[in-house]
């Protein structure tokens, strides 16, 4: 019993790293999947810029959203903006100007960001940036970013994490396991939603 205990306690740390891919959201909007309502509601966009985001998607990148927000609003209107409508980033690839986009980065957490890459998961995302910020801190920077998870091994609580993914969606993405490869989940997937949702939730997978 004791060897087991000890073997769980070692194992824990490994094993949190494999859950939670996408952080928890305290309330901002995917430009991906929000409704034109909530799009309507948020400051700085007026109707010719809803419509634009509305036609624009899917975006495949915080910096594609920032390209055609910039276009009719101002730095300090954008600064506004973001901490309610943010396209989540890819730890692990994110560019250096999308990271400095998540409300609240500068250039010393960009380094930050940047130095424990690769990210496993979540949890040491969490354990890395409470090196340097309370855990209420960490909490409103998880919002902003993402890493993908793992196709053949993710938890029904992760898939069903990703912005905008149900139930129905949910038994497909695990129906087809194994995956070999990324070209079998676009083969599979598409069969349910066009190549456009197809490449927004491919932002969220990986194949380990």
């Amino acid at each position: 019993m004791r060897f087991m205990v000890t073997l769980a306690l070692t194992c824990a740390p490994a094993l949190a790293g494999l859950q939670a891919q996408v952080g928890r959201n305290q309330g901002v909007l995917d430009p991906n999947v929000a409704t034109l309502e909530q799009l309507r509601a948020l400051p700085g966009l007026d109707s010719g810029l809803v419509q634009g985001v509305m036609a624009s998607r899917p975006f495949l990148s915080m910096t594609d959203l920032n390209t055609l927000l910039s276009q009719k609003l101002a730095a300090d209107q954008l600064k506004a903006l973001y901490p309610r409508l943010f396209l989540a980033i890819n730890l692990n690839t994110a560019s250096r100007d999308e990271i400095l986009l998540v409300p609240g980065v500068g250039p010393r957490m960009l380094r930050e960001f940047q130095e424990y890459r690769p990210y496993t998961g979540l949890a040491q995302f969490r354990r890395e940036m409470g090196k340097y910020v309370d855990s209420t801190e960490v909490a409103r920077l998880e919002q902003y970013v993402f890493v993908p998870l793992d196709l053949n091994t993710a938890s029904d609580e992760d898939i069903l994490g990703i912005p905008g993914l149900g139930p129905r969606m949910l038994r497909e993405f695990k129906e087809y396991r194994p995956y070999p490869n990324i070209e079998k989940f676009r083969r599979e997937i598409g069969k349910y939603v066009n190549e456009k949702e197809v490449a927004r939730l491919e932002r969220y997978v990986t194949i380990r």
